[in-house]
């Protein structure tokens, strides 16, 4: 099992004009990702549109990347199965592993929800048992989920109990849960920060791992931020998480995630439009956004 550490991105899944998959996409896409010092994937996610993928999307999806990542041992590949459909998540979970992943994901089911944390973990523990010889990463992110759960709980109801729970993507504002859970057990579990934000604030508490979708567009950005913070240059590492969050407010001013396969076409890689129901940045509003992004100094840490 890879050790899943450094820049994780979590790639659009490309599509055509007519909203088909686009796989042909994809080996131009991993490589901008290798050159660009990227160390994984998380696929089919949110910036993914997993929950807008048929099953049989997601399984080609998988495929087109497995079949560049399965033999190099330096990029790790993480499989978002789902959310609500627990029989489902685990039919995926096999072909995942079969297919050659490093990891699978599962968020917290968000019609009927789980009651508590151990009802939870009962989910995580049949998924996870589905492919037993790849790692499983709880995915964190209540804000669309709605699953309002600590996750230090979750911890202290899978420990000891699901023998491939590796950690959790964290994908929340909750630093005192967030320390407690890399704390827990003398650092057990591999916790991977979702935020992409927030980044300097996960570095001041330990964090080595972290995914998100801006580094598909700009990984040199965060690179930068990270060795100034390892420098112990804070003012630089500060000025540099602020270049990031000026650019993640484009994203809001120009519609909300959709904007990032705007990102995505600056750095030459179309993944097309995204489906709905969410709404697509009208044409006539790209040239306004070319220009606050080139403000921002965007060709200066834009991934290349």
């Amino acid at each position: 099992m890879k050790k899943i550490d450094g820049l994780i991105a979590a790639p659009f899944t490309p599509f055509d004009h007519d909203g088909e998959l686009n796989l042909e996409i994809i080996p131009s896409y991993y490589q901008l990702l290798k050159r660009n010092g990227v160390t994984g994937a998380f696929i089919c996610g949110s910036t993914g549109e997993g929950v807008s993928l048929t099953f049989e999307e997601k399984v080609l999806v998988l495929k087109a990347w497995t079949a560049l990542t399965q033999s190099d041992p330096d990029f790790a590949l993480m499989m978002f199965l789902g959310g609500t459909n627990i029989k489902e998540c685990k039919e995926l979970a096999k072909i995942a592993e079969s297919a050659g992943a490093d990891a699978i994901s599962f968020t917290s089911p968000y019609y009927f929800k789980p009651a508590n944390a151990g009802q939870l973990a009962k989910c995580c523990a049949e998924i996870a048992a589905a492919a037993p010889s790849i790692d499983f990463y709880y995915y964190h992110i209540p804000v669309l989920t709605g699953g309002n759960y600590a996750m230090y709980d979750l911890l202290q109801e899978v420990d000891d109990k699901i023998p491939n729970f590796k950690g959790i993507k964290y994908t929340h504002e909750d630093f005192m849960d967030f320390l407690t859970c890399m704390n827990f057990q003398q650092g057990k579990y591999n916790m991977l920060w979702g935020r992409d934000e927030n980044m300097l604030s996960s570095l001041a508490l330990g964090c080595t791992g972290a995914v998100g979708s801006t580094y598909n567009y700009a990984a040199p950005l965060y690179h930068e931020l990270i060795k100034a913070y390892t420098e112990g240059d804070l003012k630089k590492a500060n000025a540099l998480q602020q270049k990031s969050i000026d650019m993640i407010r484009l994203l809001g001013k120009y519609g909300g995630i959709a904007t990032g396969k705007a990102y995505m076409k600056l750095v030459e890689i179309d993944c097309g439009a995204f489906r709905l129901p969410i709404a697509n940045m009208p044409a006539d509003s790209f040239e306004l956004f070319k220009k606050d992004v080139q403000a921002l100094g965007f060709d200066d840490f834009k991934s290349k």
